[in-house]
């Protein structure tokens, strides 16, 4: 697949801000030619004389006034990120001297490139696939070390690798079917359907892994919408300052003090959680402090997992019963909270009402480590293999579920003994929705909308 728009662009690629160099990134046709209108080098050389990943030390220009000193590296096509000419500008860091090269190089030849542009070339260019793509920004994004190391895998075509191992099997009994229908008189093996559900079989075990993949992959490389219920005064506001290792709540024996809901994304284990400390569950007459348990009830039926704090030394009342029934449906690990005072409630009730429970301090820490045990069995983290093949996102997670399906009733038409013609559609199907993951059969509009949600100079 190649680019027929062969602009050249030019971003900045690194943050803006006080730093020690600031990188312009130039990409395109006329990449070297537009970097040789701005940039002297201190041996005279010109960066049209370079071969590939060479770099030349001098001086950035606006027509004759000095801007910078700069090192500028030169990668030729197609041995370069984006499959084009490539050159990258290291100046200073600084807002002002980043903003001044940059005009520079856009008045000399280049267009300011969207955001995910150079990677989007990158893909257009056949350089990596649509996975590979978006475990680019998987990789900025990581918040821990298993995410980084997946995105990486991915990046390096592990997801890729298992799609293409899949989309062949698939394909092959595709072939097999097409040609012992269209050609009779030709002597091609007979289908057998046992072979070819023990193959359809296969294929859809692999696909259901993929799937399964989805919630361990998301708790480690997005996060889990968390929030953190329960009465006032049973410790919520104390756990999310401890968890966060930051006083983001306030904590105070005043009843009613957490009004709205607070937010802040931790990594607890190898789960990422997006966590929101909450206003207390229970009745009240105070305008304001209603607003926000009623805030809290909406959000319960939405969010992904549920850290459900009591109080070990109160027992329980209407209002924890009241705070378990609006949880049934959602996953949740129950948090005894203040196991240094003596521990009175009804703990059986509460593993009765909840996906698991666990005791802890949150004052001084005691008891985090089953905490997170919890919270990674909850999510799926605790299995997560960075090696694996693993989708993290909602559109993979559709991909792969629309060729799920197909299979599913391919295996069942098999085993029923219908027309292996309408086997043969199915089995189609589901090698387009594979293409659609990977992007060989991706519409421009699924193209945009991927690298829409890059950073400029990615």
């Amino acid at each position: 697949m190649n680019n027929i728009n062969n602009n050249t662009i030019a971003a900045i690629s690194t943050p803006i801000g006080v730093g020690g160099i600031s990188v312009i990134r130039i990409s395109g046709g006329g990449a070297v030619r537009t970097a040789d209108s701005v940039f002297r080098s201190a041996s005279g050389k010109q960066l049209s004389e370079l071969k590939g990943y060479t770099a030349l030390f001098g001086k950035i220009y606006d027509n004759e006034t000095p801007l910078d000193e700069a090192v500028v590296t030169v990668f030729k096509a197609p041995h370069s990120y984006t499959g084009e000419d490539v050159v990258e500008i290291s100046c200073h860091g600084g807002m002002y001297i980043t903003n001044q090269v940059l005009r520079a190089v856009l008045k000399n030849g280049a267009k300011l490139a969207q955001p995910g542009e150079f990677t989007q070339r990158a893909f257009l260019n056949g350089k990596i696939d649509l996975t590979e793509a978006e475990a680019v920004m998987d990789i900025i994004s990581a918040k821990g070390k298993a995410a980084a190391r997946s995105a990486l895998n991915i990046k390096e075509g592990r997801l890729r690798q298992e799609i293409d191992e899949i989309k062949d099997l698939l394909v092959n009994e595709a072939a097999h079917l097409s040609a012992w229908a269209d050609y009779p008189e030709e002597d091609i093996p007979e289908v057998s359907n046992d072979v070819l559900l023990e193959n359809i079989s296969s294929a859809h075990k692999r696909i259901l892994a993929l799937i399964n993949s989805y919630n361990s992959g998301r708790a480690v490389k997005q996060g889990i919408d968390t929030l953190i219920i329960g009465k006032p005064n049973v410790g919520k506001s104390t756990l999310m300052n401890f968890l966060t290792g930051v006083q983001k709540s306030i904590v105070t024996d005043i009843p009613g003090t957490t009004r709205d809901i607070i937010e802040e994304t931790v990594v607890i284990g190898n789960a990422v959680l997006i966590l929101s400390d909450t206003a207390g569950l229970r009745d009240t007459d105070n305008p304001v402090e209603k607003i926000g348990v009623e805030l809290v009830k909406k959000r319960i039926n939405s969010c992904g997992l549920a850290l459900v704090v009591f109080d070990a030394s109160r027992p329980l009342d209407e209002d924890d019963f009241s705070m378990l029934e609006l949880i049934k449906d959602t996953p949740s690990i129950a948090v005894i909270n203040k196991t240094d005072l003596e521990c009175v409630i009804d703990t059986d009730m509460i593993r009765s009402k909840t996906d698991a429970c666990v005791f802890i301090s949150a004052s001084n820490g005691d008891g985090i480590d089953e905490l997170t045990s919890a919270v990674e069995n909850i999510t799926g983290a605790a299995g997560f293999d960075e090696n694996s093949a693993v989708i993290s996102n909602e559109r993979q997670y559709q991909c792969v579920l629309n060729a799920e399906k197909p299979l599913e009733q391919a295996a069942a038409d098999i085993s029923a003994g219908i027309t292996l013609d309408a086997v043969t559609v199915l089995i189609e199907e589901a090698i387009q929705n594979l293409l659609e993951l990977t992007g060989e059969r991706a519409g421009d509009t699924i193209v945009h909308s991927v690298f829409s949600k890059f950073c400029v100079g990615k």
